[in-house]
């Protein structure tokens, strides 16, 4: 099952996006939670990591095409590996039914990882820590679909939303407002809580990473008609 082609240029764009993450799923019943959910989900988010570049480990490449056989949304893999491996993990992930890669701007080879990408015909993104100036982006944008800043530290689960968070999404909003001659969507990844989503769609948040926000809620459905109405700065 893959999403029809162009199907990036047809997410909605007068509305927030609802980016669900894996990483929250029911490991256990992972076909039945992603089955539940569908009907809500723009994209679905996977977190791979390694152990070296981020402390956690996370999704694999056989895990990914499972996701793949039972639904047509977009998947989005979110690469959090070291640079020897970089490569090589596009391959893998593209090949397991990735529709849009991301890699961070920390990889050293960020730029042959782009590259890669686009040579399997996929969407690019690119992630910035914390730590990481949102002009590193600057470089790349011409070559992004999508941009994705972390509002807490890298492979962990459950932390609040740093206070550099929103500042960082305005400053990215105008940065790819100035720059981008096509739609390069801003997300958000990490702290998304009901007490922070409307000030980070505020800032600037095109879509967010949904975790237990989404696959915790009592009522899903009024959860993403919530998450839908949410206002944007002018």
């Amino acid at each position: 099952m893959k999403p029809a082609p162009g199907w990036l240029q047809a997410l909605p764009a007068d509305r927030l996006l609802a980016e669900f993450s894996l990483w929250s799923a029911d490991l256990g019943r992972l076909a039945d939670d992603i089955a539940r959910v569908e009907p809500h989900v723009d994209i679905f988010h996977v977190d791979v990591a390694d152990g070296h570049f981020s402390p956690a480990l996370l999704y694999f490449p056989d895990l990914t095409a499972a996701v793949r056989k039972v639904t047509a949304k977009p998947i989005h893999v979110h690469l959090m590996t070291t640079d020897d491996i970089l490569l090589d993990q596009i391959d893998q992930f593209a090949e397991a039914g990735a529709d849009l890669i991301s890699i961070h701007a920390e990889n050293a080879n960020a730029d042959a990882a782009l590259a890669r990408i686009r040579e399997h015909g996929l969407a690019t993104g690119m992630v910035l820590q914390l730590h990481t100036p949102v002009a590193a982006a600057e470089p790349f944008l011409d070559r992004l679909d999508m941009l994705t800043l972390l509002g807490t530290l890298i492979g962990i689960k459950g932390v609040g939303l740093d206070d550099a968070a929103l500042p960082r999404l305005r400053e990215a909003r105008k940065l790819i407002a100035g720059k981008a001659g096509h739609r390069i969507i801003l997300a958000s990844d990490g702290g998304n809580r009901e007490h922070t989503v409307p000030n980070l769609r505020l800032a600037g948040a095109e879509t967010i990473v949904m975790g237990s926000l989404a696959f915790g809620a009592p009522d899903l459905a009024a959860r993403i008609a919530w998450v839908h109405g949410l206002k944007r700065e002018p």
